[in-house]
């Protein structure tokens, strides 16, 4: 038997959709920096050029808060958060190659079928940019973020796997920059992570992570802080 929605339930669904429909809007205001970093949202401005109230304004600004997107200040409201400086994307990189590399390490020690099916049907979901907007990265940012928790996951620590969670690195590493030569080098790199964790070799996972994060940090980011 098919199961109908009640009234209230089509209710609670449609405002839950319409929120999801905010905070994604906002959210892409704020990589694209349509709402320039450090820059003050407007939650009547923005619910009038949604065409809502500003209930779903402000739950999704709420939910982006807790993402580290925006800044709740006591009696002034909200300000998207700054980009992060060199000193504190140094400190970002320094945590993840302390922890992901560990990670990868303990996955390919652990792994067994589940795992590697688990890898695989990420891998699959993955997808280029299309584009040098969050719109284009959308997909690439979000998969970016399930492999590395997942690898997470699979170390089989889930203290580990909060600490990465709380970072909310990749988007932080997303607003940043956008290149869309940099889509395939990521993916490239994490299929390589998965042949090494799957094959059950720490030293080739932990290598690989780590090899992976410098060419991240160094290679593909290093050099924004170096820009006029």
């Amino acid at each position: 038997m098919t199961d109908i929605l009640e009234p209230h339930d089509r209710r609670l669904l449609r405002r839950q959709m319409l929120a999801d429909d905010v905070y994604e809007a906002i959210k892409t205001m704020l990589m694209d920096h349509t709402i320039r970093p450090g820059g003050r949202i407007s939650i009547d401005g923005l619910a009038r050029e949604f065409q809502v109230s500003s209930t779903p304004v402000r739950e999704a600004l709420a939910r982006l808060e807790s993402e580290g997107l925006a800044d709740k200040e006591p009696l002034k409201g909200y300000r998207a958060t700054p980009l992060l400086t060199l000193e504190e994307f140094e400190d970002l990189y320094s945590f993840r190659r302390l922890l992901e590399p560990w990670a990868a390490r303990r996955a390919a020690e652990l792994i067994d079928d589940t795992g590697r099916e688990r890898l695989a049907a990420e891998l699959s979901t993955a997808v280029e940019p299309t584009s040098v907007d969050y719109a284009g990265y959308k997909s690439l940012t979000a998969h970016d973020n399930r492999f590395h928790t997942l690898i997470a996951e699979l170390s089989g620590s889930e203290q580990v796997r909060l600490a990465f969670e709380r970072t909310h690195c990749h988007l932080h590493i997303f607003r940043l920059h956008y290149d869309r030569d940099t889509g395939p080098e990521v993916l490239v790199e994490h299929r390589h992570l998965v042949e090494a964790i799957c094959s059950g070799d720490p030293g080739a996972a932990e290598a690989s992570m780590t090899q992976h994060l410098i060419n991240s940090m160094s290679l593909r980011l290093r050099g924004i802080y170096d820009q006029p």
